[in-house]
């Protein structure tokens, strides 16, 4: 394997490419060897495993995770890497790169393909500015899923694992509990990527639940009530939700849910938890 984990290597490929960093697309590539191997080994991969890589580069981690699991489908939206990438991954027969937006990628018809249906691990360096919509996206989806091992802005993984009454605490904290276990492996410094970012990293993983922990009769109305509610966060969860036009609540109808619930009429979107949330959506819905 020729390390590109070395930053004098990945200067070499750069410069043999003639390749531009392309800001739209939130490019940083990791120059850490070490922090590489503690990404792939935190993802707890295997040769039993089938990875998708979101955003590989110029296939620096696609390498590692290469060597590490069964096979890997890279999806990279940037068509000026794809001929770095046919180079860079020429050596691994167990890798295949798709030029596509993860956002638009029917990942259904991908994992049916690929692995058969059967759960796969997500392994990704995100695009700071684009990685709520890319977690939603995978979650949402309802693909099979293991686990998600990623690298994200340090306050974006902060946001994922925080709990109720915290600054952190919001519609993010909540979408990702339900879904999985949050757990913040280790932050990464600036210095470790390039070009370096204004902002520190940390690598989560997201180990998917088998049966969400809590039980909802309708997903899509109780997401409705969380984002409502930490739409207006200053407001009281009353004010918050009656506001929401969309919703088409009355106070007296979240007024006497509070009551049901035996939580104060003044009480605000960031004090409840997922079980609270859940609970709220089933009285008010049904």
């Amino acid at each position: 394997m020729a390390d590109l984990g070395n930053p004098t290597k990945t200067t070499e490929i750069l410069k043999k490419y003639q390749f531009h960093f392309q800001k739209r697309y939130g490019q940083n590539f990791l120059i850490d060897s070490h922090i590489l191997e503690k990404i792939v080994q935190a993802s707890n991969i295997t040769k039993e495993d089938f990875v998708l890589e979101i955003g590989p580069g110029i296939g620096t981690m696609t390498q590692y995770l290469a060597e590490a699991a069964g096979w890997v489908t890279a999806v990279e939206i940037d068509k000026t890497l794809i001929p770095v990438l046919q180079d860079t991954l020429s050596a691994y027969q167990n890798v295949t790169v798709i030029n596509a937006d993860i956002l638009k990628l029917d990942l259904h018809a991908l994992v049916k393909e690929k692995n058969n249906g059967n759960p796969i691990k997500i392994v990704a360096n995100l695009p700071y500015y684009i990685t709520t919509p890319i977690i939603m996206g995978l979650f949402e989806s309802h693909i099979p899923l293991k686990s998600i091992t990623i690298m994200v802005q340090k306050e974006v993984a902060d946001r994922m694992q925080a709990g109720p009454g915290t600054k952190d605490y919001g519609a993010l904290s909540l979408a990702v509990q339900y879904y999985a276990r949050p757990e913040i492996l280790f932050t990464v410094s600036p210095g470790c990527f390039m070009p370096r970012p204004n902002v520190g990293s940390a690598v989560i993983r997201l180990v998917r639940y088998v049966d969400n922990p809590v039980s909802v009769r309708d997903e899509a109305h109780m997401f409705s009530l969380i984002r409502a509610a930490f739409g207006q966060r200053r407001k009281t969860l009353v004010n918050s939700l009656a506001n929401a036009g969309n919703l088409q609540i009355t106070k007296e109808q979240t007024l006497h849910a509070l009551e049901e619930m035996h939580l104060d009429a003044s009480v605000r979107g960031e004090a409840l938890t997922l079980s609270q949330f859940a609970m709220l959506s089933n009285i008010i819905c049904f």
